[in-house]
Formats: C-alpha cells, sequence, structure tokens
C-alpha cells in the first residue's frame, strides 16, 4: 500500500532533476529554464501529483477488501437495499473479483464469525492476526481497520452461504485529504471434504468502491491496474485472516475463550454462544 507521499529528500532530488532536465532539454541542447520558473515552481506539481497518485491508490483501504465487477447481487436481496446497492456497483470506482484458496476449516465456526463481526475482530486481536477493530453504537456497526480507514457498515444480507455488507468511511492519512466512499462487499463460500474427514472453505470475494470525488475517482480509473491488483491482495490478506484464526480456534479452543474471556470488551452472550459451539464447558 502507498503510505507515503514525496518526502523533504525527495523534494530536494526533484529539485537537481529539474536543474538537469530544464538545462539540457529533450534535444540535449542546454537551454535555460523557463522565464520567471523556479525549483519551486516546478517541484510543487509534481509533488501534488504524487499525493494525488497516492490518494487515488489509498482509497482501496476504505474497506480491507474491495471487489467485483459482474458479479450478480443475490436475487433476493431485500428490495429496501437492492436499488441502492445496484446503483451504487454500476456507478463503482474499483471493482475486481477473488476466488481465494480453500482453507480448512468447521463451516459452523466461520459463519459463526461472518455473523459476528465485533466478536471475530476481537478473535483477531486476541491472536494478533489482524488490526480490525469494530463496535456497535446506536446507528450500527463501525469499523476501524488500524491504517487510517474508519466508516460504519451493515450487514444487509445473510443467507445460506452468502453475506453482502454496505459500508460508508474515510480514509483519513497525514498529508493527505480525506478520501470518502462507500463500498458493497459480498463473500460466498461453497463446504466441500478435504479427503480427510474435515471441511474445506473455498470463499470467493466479490464487491465494488465508488469515491465521493468524482476528480479521484476519475484519476483512480487511470489507474485500474493498480488499483485491482491492490484489491485482490486486500482480499486475499482477509482470507489468510479467517484461515489462521479458524486454524487457531482449532488447534486450541479451549485457550482461545479463555483468552477472550479476559478482554473486557467481549459480549459476554456472544463469548457463551462461541463456548457452546465448541462444546466447551
Amino acid at each position: 500500500m502507498m503510505q507515503h507521499v514525496a518526502s523533504h529528500a525527495e523534494c530536494r532530488q526533484e529539485g537537481s532533476n529539474w536543474r538537469g532536465a530544464y538545462a539540457r532539454g529533450r534535444t540535449g541542447v542546454k537551454v535555460p529554464p523557463p522565464a520567471g520558473a523556479t525549483r519551486r515552481a516546478i517541484i510543487a506539481p509534481v509533488v501534488r501529483s504524487r499525493r494525488f497518485v497516492a490518494a487515488g491508490t489509498l482509497v482501496l483501504a476504505l474497506v480491507s477488501v474491495v471487489a467485483a465487477a459482474g458479479a450478480a447481487l443475490p436475487p433476493d436481496l431485500p428490495p429496501s437495499h437492492r436499488a441502492r446497492l445496484e446503483a451504487l456497483a454500476q456507478a463503482a470506482t474499483v471493482a475486481t473479483r477473488v476466488e481465494a484458496e480453500a482453507f480448512p476449516a468447521r463451516a459452523d465456526v466461520f459463519r459463526f464469525l461472518l455473523d459476528h463481526p465485533e466478536f471475530a475482530s476481537r478473535v483477531t486481536r486476541v491472536l494478533k492476526a489482524a488490526r480490525y477493530r469494530i463496535w456497535r453504537e446506536a446507528d450500527g456497526l463501525h469499523l476501524d481497520d488500524g491504517w487510517g480507514a474508519v466508516g460504519r457498515f451493515d450487514i444487509v444480507y445473510a443467507t445460506g452461504n452468502t453475506r453482502v455488507m454496505y459500508a460508508r468511511g474515510v480514509y483519513q492519512k497525514r498529508l493527505l485529504p480525506d478520501i470518502r466512499g462507500e463500498a458493497v462487499v459480498m463473500i460466498e463460500y461453497a463446504v466441500r471434504p478435504d479427503g480427510n474427514g474435515r471441511s474445506l472453505i473455498a470463499p470467493v470475494v466479490t464487491g465494488y468502491v465508488k469515491l465521493d470525488s468524482t476528480v479521484l475517482a476519475a484519476a483512480l480509473k487511470v489507474l485500474t491496474p493498480i488499483a485491482r491488483a491492490k484489491a485482490d491482495r486486500e482480499a486475499r490478506t482477509l482470507v489468510k485472516v479467517f484461515a489462521r484464526v479458524t486454524r487457531a480456534i482449532e488447534e486450541d479452543p479451549a485457550g482461545i475463550v479463555s483468552d477472550l474471556a479476559r478482554e473486557p470488551d467481549v459480549a459476554p452472550a456472544d463469548l457463551a454462544a462461541f463456548r457452546k459451539l465448541l462444546s466447551l464447558p
């Protein structure tokens, strides 16, 4: 992830490049700089340009993962959400689709984590598997990814092996303008046997991201290959977090529950339900 803009050292280097480039000209013949030009006048647009490109790329941190052009939303998505989500998908700034590598896990444990995002974020922190923090306020669920992206989201669809989430947030980073936008994320998964008496979870992460700023949106569309590659990495990272968490739960369920019980912000009802799911006393 591009997380830094041009430093003072880079500015000095740009100044050096300016002197050389303008002294030689395109033909190699030495020419004077444009009348009235200063090093700052030449450097400033370059630095702004770098920040602009960085801002466009960093919007992908609005959610841990973005995804997918061409993926149909569930046909039975509630009408109260369908119109808004379809409009967002059609106007998406960035889109991609990731069929992640299958990983071993109990399907009921994976489903529990999907349906209890607050609790799942506590598990990831206990295991130091991710920096996500999810909590509930009066207006719904809120997310802080630990890297500058904050916002609120809702699980608008949870049927069978499909979950659809809508998120609206802002990416805040020092030296960069706030980047605001919204996203639809859909997680689908299949459960199949691995041949050793266990189950494999095969997830597909899809969705759409739309920026509020038309200027940034236009810039990001120019960077579509970079943005899509970034989206793919984020999707695969999210799946790897699920894989690591479910593996840790399988290896030491009692230890995980004991650690969670010491966390002050874990909801007792969620912990009790999780303990029951794992058949722990």
